[in-house]
């Protein structure tokens, strides 16, 4: 039986996804790496592995993508949505079209490559679809709801796709990171003190701020992309792999937090870390 798989991983031009797409690359997959930042995935093109520009937003881009996997390889094994990004703002004060945007990368663009990779999946026979959430997919913080929304939505999407696909022996796996060390933080704060740091929210979105650093910044504060790229390996590698991974710093203990013990604890639990 050969083990080499032809991989799809968006996301691919930093953080978890790159180190995913380096790893799988060096176990002797062929990867296919996709980001709007073709340049730099350079790392993974010097690797062995392949490029492609892609905004998952933009249908015609994703369409040619792959399209262009199809040709090179006659099929694709693996698809890992991985591309994803979090934006924080009070709900009163964020607009309706960036609320939308992140729905378009965290779900949409999800639901748009899924849907044209399943056929070819199916046709063959077998096939995973892993699809990287968050344990914000499980809880919640202050100034998150929207993203928090583009988390909890693929958890419940992946769900019901799992049981429609199963039919045709492909797998759909959700892989839920806690803190892990990337560009995640840096991405989040200045934007969310430009709308909220002086406003209504303003102490709150400095509090949240100030922890997000420090969740980002101290050492061993956070889990190294490595964590994830290891719980992917394991999900592709695994003959019936688990429905969900859970993986990195505070991950488990939060979403442990949230379903065992109740909202009112969790409530406390995470607004003393933002005093």
């Amino acid at each position: 039986m050969n083990s080499k798989k032809v991989i799809l991983i968006t996301g691919a031009s930093s953080g978890m996804g790159l180190e995913t797409a380096l790893r799988l690359t060096k176990d002797g997959h062929i990867v296919y790496g996709a980001a709007r930042r073709i340049e730099k995935m350079q790392p993974l093109v010097d690797a062995g592995g392949q490029a492609i520009s892609m905004d998952v937003t933009k249908d015609e881009q994703v369409k040619a993508g792959v399209e262009q996997i199809l040709l090179e390889q006659g099929k694709i094994d693996v698809l890992i949505y991985n591309a994803g990004y979090r934006s924080y703002c009070s709900v009163e004060e964020t607009p309706i079209a960036d609320a939308r945007r992140q729905f378009d990368v965290n779900l949409f663009g999800l639901a748009s490559l899924t849907q044209l990779v399943i056929p070819h999946m199916r046709e063959q026979e077998s096939g995973k679809i892993i699809n990287i959430s968050s344990m914000g997919g499980k809880i919640y913080t202050p100034l998150g709801a929207w993203y928090h929304a583009t988390k909890h939505a693929p958890e419940g999407w992946s769900d019901c796709l799992r049981l429609e696909l199963k039919q045709f022996n492909i797998d759909v796996v959700v892989i839920e990171p806690g803190i892990i060390a990337t560009e995640f933080g840096d991405v989040m704060i200045e934007p969310m003190l430009e709308r909220s740091g002086s406003g209504p929210y303003s102490r709150l979105a400095q509090s949240v701020a100030k922890t997000t650093r420090e969740s980002y910044e101290k050492e061993g504060a956070a889990s190294p992309p490595s964590v994830i790229a290891g719980a992917i390996v394991k999900a592709i590698s695994s003959g019936k792999p688990k429905t969900r991974y859970v993986a990195g710093k505070l991950a488990k203990p939060l979403i442990f937090i949230r379903q065992f013990l109740g909202d009112r604890i969790f409530d406390k639990a995470v607004m003393s870390q933002v005093k």
